[in-house]
């Protein structure tokens, strides 16, 4: 953005809502966390404010993530053919692996994490779920993951729509295929896009969204708030430059390079409301760990991780590989940094629900943008 901007806004107004990304191009590659994270008295108060945390609790919640968050993929290497998934257990502040042969709890746990045995591993899961991928779901179908805590594929069907008869088609031939268990949900998910709001950073047509993380070059961002060679202009309406590429449905991420005197930074912004947020990287947090959104909309709220990997059935067509959360959001949020701790996560794509009333959120995980497009994240 440009330098009058950050005189009249500060940092916290150049990127709608986002973090601020890497220099370099090149594959991407996960970030390991800093041995002592500097956290933000913002990120504190709002996993306070959403979590039910106190500041000490909020502290040792982010301490005992990046713990788990370092040893799964030893704990999955130590399991090998035996892992079932894993998951972080907020009650013991402990990650949790599940395999599938007792021979192996004992390597899984020399690694520091909790075992539990199961009768199917995550990859005969994965199939399954792969296999449902493959069917063509209802509106009444919000979407399907693996849940390794219940060495289960999960479907989420709209509360008023299970006793649809494509909806009931649609788990007959899902559970012809598998394990399923299914679970209602309040709301289908939608894109979390919105049309234009005078003032608010980020447009691209008739459409305003929220930055992600900054990146060599520009930042990512949701793929359905624009397609490539789509404009985007800025907070006060000048040119910040063009999407390079976009994937939606199918998937929902993008990339948008920057120009015109704006540039990037490795911060998640805290909108005025809470300080300015620092990004070290990107280590993928566990099922079952704190983390935070921030959007253009409504600025910094804070949830859980439910699943992974969860298709979700959007109206505009199926979204997979993407990331579930307890997280609140609400249109123009879309595009918009989850960070845990200090670790970026992914961008917003959709979900149900508000700030006032709740909500799920979905994310699209930063990591597989990178890699997708050869961009590598702008770290602190």
């Amino acid at each position: 953005m440009r330098r009058t901007t950050v005189i009249r806004t500060g940092l916290s107004a150049l990127l709608v809502l986002g973090s601020w990304a890497a220099v370099g191009a090149g594959p991407a590659v996960a970030s390991a966390p800093a041995p002592e994270p500097q956290l933000s008295t913002g990120l504190l108060a709002a996993m306070q404010r959403d979590l039910g945390l106190d500041a000490a609790g909020a502290k040792a919640r982010i301490a005992a993530e990046r713990t788990a968050a370092a040893i799964e993929g030893k704990a999955q290497r130590a399991a090998q053919n035996a892992y079932g998934g894993s998951w972080f257990d907020a009650g013991t502040g402990r990650l949790t692996v599940a395999v599938t042969e007792p021979g192996r709890t004992a390597a899984v746990r020399a690694t520091g994490a909790d075992v539990r045995l199961v009768s199917r591993t995550a990859k005969q899961l994965d199939s399954v779920k792969r296999e449902i991928d493959q069917l063509k779901a209802p509106a009444g179908v919000a979407g399907w993951h693996v849940d390794p805590e219940a060495n289960r594929v999960v479907v989420n069907v709209v509360a008023s729509e299970r006793a649809d008869n494509d909806v009931q088609g649609f788990l007959d031939r899902a559970g012809d295929i598998g394990p399923i268990t299914v679970k209602e949900t309040a709301q289908a998910p939608e894109p979390f896009a919105a049309g234009t709001v005078g003032g608010d950073p980020y447009y691209t047509g008739n459409v305003r969204c929220s930055i992600g993380f900054s990146v060599h070059g520009g930042f990512v961002t949701a793929g359905h708030c624009g397609r490539p060679g789509a404009a985007v202009r800025g907070w006060d309406g000048s040119h910040i430059g063009t999407f390079q590429g976009s994937s939606f449905p199918g998937d929902d991420y993008a990339w948008v390079s920057v120009g015109s005197g704006w540039w990037t930074v490795p911060v998640v912004l805290g909108w005025g409301t809470v300080p300015d947020q620092l990004v070290r990287g990107s280590a993928e947090a566990p099922v079952g760990a704190s983390v935070c959104r921030s959007g253009s909309t409504t600025h910094w709220h804070c949830g859980n991780v439910l699943a992974k990997n969860e298709t979700v059935n959007y109206s505009q067509g199926a979204v997979h590989q993407m990331t579930k959360t307890s997280v609140c959001a609400e249109p123009g949020d879309s595009g918009g940094s989850f960070i845990s701790g200090d670790q970026a996560q992914g961008v917003t794509s959709g979900g149900w629900g508000n700030c006032s009333s709740g909500g799920q959120t979905w994310h699209q995980p930063v990591n597989e943008i990178l890699g997708r497009y050869g961009l590598r994240l702008h770290t602190a």
